[in-house]
């Protein structure tokens, strides 16, 4: 007979985040930068088991916890598909010379003192065409960070730049799959959800743009000629470059339109940027072979090498070195740990009850909409934190708000734009979420470094809830649903 599974109590799900926060904030204090390559895991492989011993001690059997480990990794197994891909793609198109031709004529064509608020446009303008994020962020968000170190830029600005501008771009394309899975979730319309979302989305957008502004007018660009020649003299030296390396990304670009999925597109973009490269760039790849006579069996191994292990340039300029040589499905392997183990947290804090006990603790007591809509904020941004990913952020604080804000009267279009402004936007700020670890792997950025700078991921939240506190562009229902089921039941 089995043991009968007791509720866990408030004290139960707390002691799993407790120790959580703890052991992170110990990982980063002894070991800084590199706490997200093991220290980082091993908190949240030992927090997990925390959770594990506490759902056993409330009735639920090890096979049952690990079932749902299972299934958790499992709706991750999607992302680190794409982020082998991603790898791939990068150490192709570093050899094809398309990330160095965007970096040379970047660095002809931003200006440094506006060069923070272009790159947060750019990205936008890119992210709202293909509804990805992560693509943008791989793409022009690398030659982004390599015209910023060409000009001297602070690093960290210009990432919180491709962020900020990924994501709202992201969040206000119909082709975004979490900007269809709000409403889905939600149950409302997607364009109405969109065109809902324009009244905190546009607003927070231009706040930070005039931050950005503002950084880069005060931004010291003294010397930036000068090292601005130096890298193209390099990047000229060592590539073939020319408006025809960027056809891989005209190519990625149109097949995201096209809304291909994000693993067969990136893969094919890598294919394709895996060609480029022994059409264009043969001298480069001979330069990188390692035997003594260069023939085209040395060429493909050079290009296999690249698609599993990156590449590795040894130009005369140090700092270009270190942009260029990346890439390769390896670099992403530190990246899918991470992941695994945050999911793996996630999965056994939802399978056994501790999520759903705090969900339940914050929404006790909301009666006005401003208390709704912060706390559906801030359970996203908390879910984001334990799960470690985006889909579970917006679905689950979805569902478990949604009779909350129909039985006040309220709209479920709150409730969509409260999902993304909530779920969406902080997941690139948390190293460990899904998002956040991509960030770090594409943009060789901590998310600890760009988070006070990525203004957009930032606003919108807050103003979100200003918005609803004030009551502004907060609709009702008409009359309120919850009369109408009320009126039946009698």
């Amino acid at each position: 007979m089995s043991k009968e599974i007791t509720p866990p109590s408030l004290l139960d799900a707390l002691i799993p985040l407790v120790l959580l926060v703890l052991m992170m904030g110990s990982a980063v204090y002894l070991f800084a930068d590199d706490s997200s390559y093991g220290p980082n895991q091993i908190a949240l492989l030992l927090a997990m088991g925390i959770a594990s011993i506490i759902g056993l001690k409330n009735g639920h059997t090890w096979a049952s916890i690990e079932k749902g480990i299972v299934k958790g990794i499992s709706m991750s197994l999607g992302a680190c598909l794409i982020l082998l891909s991603v790898g791939s793609l990068i150490g192709t198109w570093m050899l094809a010379g398309t990330v160095p031709t965007l970096i040379y004529y970047g660095l002809d064509l931003l200006n440094p003192q506006f060069f923070y608020t272009a790159t947060c446009l750019i990205c936008a303008v890119v992210a709202m065409s293909i509804g990805s994020s992560w693509t943008t962020a791989a793409t022009v968000g690398v030659a982004l960070i390599g015209v910023a170190t060409g000009m001297e830029m602070s690093l960290p600005i210009t990432a919180g730049a491709v962020v900020s501008g990924a994501y709202f771009g992201d969040k206000i394309s119909p082709l975004s799959e979490t900007t269809n899975l709000a409403p889905a979730i939600a149950g409302t319309d997607l364009f109405e959800h969109i065109r809902y979302m324009l009244w905190t989305t546009i607003p927070s957008f231009i706040i930070s743009l005039m931050l950005f502004l503002i950084l880069g007018l005060n931004e010291d660009t003294t010397g930036s000629a000068d090292r601005i020649e130096q890298m193209q003299v390099v990047l000229q030296e060592y590539f073939v470059l020319g408006f025809e390396m960027l056809i891989p990304l005209v190519l990625l670009l149109t097949l995201a339109v096209r809304k291909m999925p994000a693993f067969p597109a990136v893969s094919i973009g890598a294919l394709v940027g895996g060609a480029w490269a022994l059409i264009f760039q043969p001298q480069l790849i001979s330069s990188l072979v390692t035997t003594e006579h260069a023939s085209w069996i040395n060429h493909i191994m050079v290009v296999w090498s690249a698609l599993f292990d990156g590449v590795v340039f040894a130009t005369s300029d140090d700092n270009l070195n270190d942009l260029l040589s990346r890439g390769g499905m390896a670099s992403m392997l530190n990246t899918i740990w991470l992941i695994i183990c945050a999911m793996s947290f996630g999965a056994v804090l939802e399978h056994v009850g501790l999520l759903t006990r705090i969900v339940s603790a914050c929404l006790k007591g909301a009666t006005s909409i401003g208390q709704l809509v912060t706390r559906t904020i801030l359970t996203c941004l908390g879910t984001n934190i334990i799960t470690a990913d985006q889909y579970i952020s917006i679905v689950m604080p979805g569902r478990m708000y949604k009779d909350a804000f129909k039985e006040r009267g309220y709209h479920q279009l709150n409730l969509s734009r409260s999902l993304e402004d909530g779920g969406t936007l902080t997941s690139p700020l948390i190293p460990w979420n899904t998002c956040g670890a991509y960030m770090h792997s594409v943009l060789l950025v901590h998310p600890f470094e760009y988070i006070f700078f990525a203004f957009f991921n930032l606003i919108n939240p807050v103003l979100a809830i200003i918005y609803a506190y004030l009551g502004i562009k907060i609709l009702k229902l008409t009359p309120p649903e919850s009369v109408i089921s009320t009126a039946q039941k009698g």
